[in-house]
């Protein structure tokens, strides 16, 4: 493991405020903090619901926005935000004096980038998904490093492959925890642990669907199922009322704070397949049916699900088929065959990378101490 100079230890973290993007900014500064790294997190206002997942760095929100919004008097108005933005942390620059700034992706972690791209700072982003998200491409050529979870992400340009390494996505400590439980599949009249959830930001569709599939489950299956479900906060109620009228038991909430150990402890997950989710997925090695966000922008949560499907790691169903009694028939199979279910859950863990938090923290520490990046892509 590498050694950062004692004196230039502060580093900048800046991400978008959702669980994508700020879970693997809290793995690093997790790493870094057990580094004598001092971590400072730049976010927007909804990723100041996470300071309590912070506890050793110094959380700060700016303003910010998206240019993807239609209309003209929108994009002038995320540009002012993100004006405003950069100023604040340029102010934030100045009194923190970073040796590097890291940017998880995302339109709120742009102010950040740009305030050190102006100072001149270090700066390097992490890149979660099978597609390089649009504010990463936006300064992927004036950065100085380029971390990456797979090796070749759609709209990678061949011009900055040369300052890009494979890291993996850092899983935060609970997840690494959760991953060195052994995975048994379901047997005999045991009972049958199923994990439904939606990201961070839940998935209404999962609500719609799920209590009806599972009542058409076969009595003897449906007997055994133990069933968990994170959802929307407005959704609880209804979702009650439906697994309620199909005499079902379930625990509900509209977020649990030990996810990584409820997956640990399913046999089966059924989730959306945001890079940290798929990412999660590998590391415990659990096998799950994938059902990406359609509206994700350029397809990036399609990518990431291939990606562990291809591996034999779980299965996708596409949001326009997930239906009721096709639900209902996958889980009816695989909870038939429980082999199918241990094969797929060995699958995924041989795509996990725990030592993705160490990669990325390396890397941190060469652009620190001034020298490039590790370069294990082929230049184009």
């Amino acid at each position: 493991m590498m050694t950062a100079q004692r004196n230039i230890s502060t580093i900048i973290l800046s991400a978008g405020g959702t669980g994508g993007h700020l879970f693997p900014a809290q793995a690093l500064a997790q790493e870094l903090n057990r580094r004598q790294c001092k971590t400072v997190l730049i976010t927007d206002e909804r990723g100041l619901k996470w300071r309590d997942s912070f506890p050793d760095t110094d959380v700060y929100a700016v303003p910010s926005g998206t240019t993807e919004q239609a209309g003209w008097m929108n994009r002038v108005k995320a540009v002012a935000r993100l004006t405003l933005g950069a100023l604040k942390a340029w102010g934030l620059m100045r009194r923190k004096r970073p040796a590097l700034v890291v940017g998880f992706g995302g339109y709120p972690m742009l102010p950040a980038l740009f305030a050190g791209l102006i100072s001149g700072r270090a700066t390097a982003i992490h890149e979660q998904n099978g597609v390089m998200g649009r504010a990463n491409r936006l300064v992927a050529p004036r950065v100085n490093g380029i971390a990456l979870t797979f090796a070749n992400p759609k709209f990678l340009r061949p011009a900055d492959r040369g300052k890009a390494d494979v890291t993996g996505n850092p899983v935060r400590d609970n997840v690494i925890a959760a991953g060195k439980q052994d995975y048994a599949a379901p047997s005999g009249q045991s009972p049958i642990r199923l994990l439904i959830f939606g990201g961070s930001q839940g998935a209404r569709i999962l609500s719609d669907v799920a209590p009806a599939a599972l009542a058409q489950l076969p009595g003897a299956l449906a007997s055994r199922l133990r069933v968990t479900q994170q959802c929307r906060e407005e959704d609880l109620p209804r979702l009650r009322d439906a697994y309620d009228q199909a005499g079902m038991s379930v625990d509900l909430a509209s977020f649990f704070s030990d996810l990584p150990r409820r997956m640990a402890d399913a046999h089966l997950v059924i989730c959306r397949s945001g890079a940290s989710t798929v990412c999660e997925l590998a590391v415990i090695g659990r096998p799950s049916l994938l059902i990406p966000l359609p509206g994700a922008l350029d397809g990036d949560q399609a990518a990431n699900a291939r990606i562990l499907v291809e591996a034999g790691g779980g299965w996708m169903i596409e949001e326009k088929n997930l239906k009721p009694e096709i639900l209902a028939q996958h889980l009816t199979h695989l909870f038939s065959n429980p082999s199918e279910l241990e094969r797929a859950a060995r699958s995924a863990k041989g795509q996990g990378r725990p030592d993705a938090v160490c990669a990325l923290a390396d890397m941190t520490e060469r652009l620190m101490a001034g020298q490039p990046p590790f370069t294990r892509l082929e230049a184009a």
